[in-house]
């Protein structure tokens, strides 16, 4: 008799596991579940303002202005780079996964001249190489430093204040430019604290809410830079919507609904404070990070102390394929595990434990993780999830 595919007649609900999109709080489902109201009256005018007052609070700024965007993770790449930058300008990236080469690509087709300081995929950016090549810079040719905060095709962090370090040490005016696409509303980031110039984000990871939205947070060298800047742009202006946003407006249509959604997130991060939020977020990477040791797999984050709090890439053993494995875990427990991306394709699969999640639900998520490998027959020890739950139920990140 075939296996029974448990996705032919599902139960319960799907456990969304990947690192991103995340689930989304039922509370926020219920705000954009709004009826949408007009953009140029009143009511909105007080929903822009609650947003505005609060959303630099999660980016880690008392007074650096974010421009909120209708778009994705990589609106916000593109707008960071035409507003700050001109054409042919040379930037310093680190490669430390799929997402860095993306926004390196996205950077050569607004033609700009990257220079890319390579890396292993896992480990985070290398502050001290970044330091020593500004160094080499005394013309100071090299317009901005990219760095993505938290990798999320590895599951490595990198080190934002070394690498302001490293800036400050090498006397270079580069701006400071960091993806936090993964990692905002997840992992502790400090933009004014850090001296981050560009802030880029997204909405649909730790900020748990659906695709949609995307951020810039700047600050005031980063907007100097952009009276100068040439490299074309209309939609992505800074000026025209900070402005507006004086007034709680925007100068374009805006994501109504899902700023109806922002708002309530907004509610749900504050209410139960970001040093907990951060908090539970590192006991959830602790216990997963716990139950990999368990079972024998191989993290991808290299540097233990560099460790993703967002998501865990766990290396395949060899001869074992990633993506046959997260086809049963799907089929079987209805579980969705993020893949491989590029070159760690079949090589890695992600577990995401970011945004709206609590113990039980990692629990549940470990617990179809172990039952998946034994159907999959790849190679591993059990207990994987009593060592997660042991971690869990001390209740601290280690």
């Amino acid at each position: 008799m075939p296996m029974m595919r448990y996705d032919d007649h599902p139960s319960g609900r799907h456990f969304l596991q990947i690192p991103g999109p995340t689930n989304v709080p039922d509370r926020v489902l219920r705000a954009i579940d709004h009826p949408t109201i007009d953009h140029r009256g009143p009511e909105f005018a007080r929903l822009g303002l609650s947003i505005l007052a609060r959303i630099g609070q999660v980016f880690g700024t008392r007074g650096d202005p974010v421009v909120i965007y209708a778009g994705s993770g990589t609106g916000a790449w593109e707008a960071a780079m035409v507003n700050a930058l001109s054409p042919g300008d040379r930037i310093l990236m680190a490669e430390t996964g799929h997402f860095s080469l993306l926004w390196k690509r996205l950077a050569e087709r607004l033609t700009l001249a990257p220079e890319f300081l390579p890396g292993d995929w896992r480990h985070g950016a290398d502050a001290g190489a970044i330091g020593a090549r500004l160094a080499e810079d005394r013309g100071h040719t090299i317009r901005a430093v990219c760095v993505v905060h938290n990798e999320t095709s590895t599951g490595v962090v990198s080190d934002v204040a070394a690498v302001r370090r490293a800036i400050d040490a090498a006397h270079h005016p580069a701006l400071l430019v960091v993806d936090t696409i993964s990692s905002l509303g997840s992992i502790d980031y400090r933009h004014d604290e850090w001296g981050v110039d560009i802030t880029i984000a997204g909405s649909q990871k730790g900020l748990m809410l659906p695709p949609g939205l995307s951020f810039n947070a700047i600050s005031a060298k980063a907007r100097e830079a952009s009276k100068t800047a040439r490299l074309p742009h209309a939609y992505w202006g800074w000026d025209e919507i900070v402005e507006a946003n004086r007034n709680g407006y925007w100068p374009t249509t805006p994501a109504t609904n899902l700023l109806y959604g922002l708002d309530a997130a907004l509610d749900q991060l504050l209410e139960e404070g970001l040093p907990a939020v951060f908090a539970r977020h590192a006991r959830h990477g602790a216990a997963t990070r716990a139950a990999l040791a368990a079972w024998g797999l191989e993290n991808q984050c290299a540097d233990p102390a560099r460790c993703s709090n967002s998501l865990t890439a766990a290396r395949m053993p060899e001869g074992h394929d990633a993506d046959a494995f997260r086809r049963i875990v799907l089929e079987r427990f209805d579980l969705s595990l993020g893949t491989g991306l590029s070159k760690l394709a079949g090589r890695v699969f992600r577990i995401g434990h970011l945004g709206d999640l609590n113990d039980l639900t990692l629990a549940g998520t470990l617990a179809g993780v172990e039952m998946g490998l034994a159907l999959a027959g790849v190679p591993h020890s059990r207990g994987g999830v009593d060592a997660a739950m042991a971690l869990l139920m001390a209740g601290k990140a280690a």
